[in-house]
């Protein structure tokens, strides 16, 4: 195995190749969870990996709650199926909680006001409300808690954690919170060492091959859990030495074939941002670009498996015009089939086509 091959077990097992699910839902439980703070970019990371999809039928699916999007690890906003979010915060918000720590303190946050914040909003989406952070803020102002921008986002941010509130469906173009309870089914608690054991089976089944490492950043977890994890999962997946580390992947017939042809992909994609050593994906002269975002903070074509170039949308009324910015060379069959591509993400968007700059 070499990182070519990587690449390839990569893109196959995050469906980027050959899309076998069709729900929303089901494709982010295989996944584990799905990085989505850049909430038009992560609805096309879902898009991308499904049979058919629209922008509108992704949305759908948060909208209805089958899909919770919420702060759960590392911490930012991840995708979650509804099924797995209790279990999977049981296990990740006490170290992310720890990580929030030094900012409580300075923004002089404890869990005494939290349990006021807390129970405030919880009586205010009780009877299913569906409040913007602004009108919740607004009452926790007036029961004469103070809050500036920063001190509103953390105690939302606590609130997310101590399962409290998630993501309501959109109201127009604003977000807006539920309570936690009315929009995730109850479900018996996982031992913590079941818990660690059921994420890296997710985590090595849709993301594999990968390391111990890169489980532990995707996760936000400490190494030494991480390595727990690691070698409770470790009888049920191959293993691979490459460049002095060990990788964990589920074995397939045969290798994959990866065409030549241009895919565009999303910005914090999980094919680039769940793992912690990008060079399957990402070469170094490549990640050194300032326009590729480290292949990873800006959208970017990748052309088997490897990132080529960076992209740029701008949403017209019919089209949608996009600007590459090349960082590597691409074969003539890549560069030619560049129109499909934008054509798929504006059939997603709802454009009637693309236009490339």
């Amino acid at each position: 195995m070499n990182l070519a091959d990587i690449a390839a077990l990569r893109l196959a097992n995050q469906h980027v190749l050959n899309p076998r699910f069709s729900d929303p839902a089901e494709l982010v439980a295989w996944m584990g969870a799905v990085q989505s703070q850049d909430f038009a970019m992560a609805k096309w990371a879902l898009g991308m990996r499904l049979k058919k999809a629209t922008d509108a039928s992704v949305e759908q699916a948060i909208d209805t709650g089958s899909i919770i999007r919420t702060h759960i690890m590392r911490p930012t906003w991840h995708f979650v199926a509804k099924e797995d979010v209790r279990w999977i915060m049981d296990l990740t918000a006490p170290h992310v909680y720890k990580l929030a720590g030094t900012m409580y303190r300075q923004l002089k946050l404890d869990d005494a006001v939290f349990r006021v914040t807390n129970d405030l909003i919880g009586n205010l989406l009780a009877d299913g409300a569906e409040l913007t952070r602004e009108e919740v803020i607004a009452e926790v102002n007036k029961a004469g808690i103070e809050t500036d921008n920063l001190r509103a986002t953390h105690i939302m941010f606590q609130a997310e954690l101590d399962k409290i509130i998630c993501n309501g469906a959109r109201r127009g173009k604003k977000f807006t919170y539920a309570l936690f309870d009315q929009k995730v089914p109850a479900s018996a608690p996982l031992k913590r060492e079941e818990a660690l054991a059921a994420l890296a089976k997710r985590y090595f089944t849709s993301h594999g091959p990968a390391t111990v490492q890169d489980f532990a950043w995707w996760s936000g977890l400490l190494l030494t859990d991480s390595r727990l994890a690691f070698e409770a999962v470790r009888a049920e997946f191959e293993t691979a030495h490459v460049d002095g580390r060990e990788y964990l992947f589920k074995a397939i017939a045969e290798q994959p074939k990866v065409h030549g042809k241009a895919i565009l992909i999303p910005a914090f994609d999980e094919i680039t941002i769940s793992y912690a050593d990008r060079s399957a994906a990402v070469d170094e002269v490549v990640a050194q670009n300032p326009e590729s975002g480290g292949g990873i903070f800006k959208p970017v074509v990748m052309v088997k498996g490897k990132v080529v170039a960076a992209w740029r949308r701008t949403e017209k009324k019919e089209a949608v015009h996009i600007e590459l910015s090349r960082l590597a060379k691409m074969s003539t069959a890549a560069e030619n089939s560049l129109e499909a591509a934008g054509a798929a993400y504006a059939r997603f968007i709802g454009k009637k086509n693309a236009v490339f700059q």
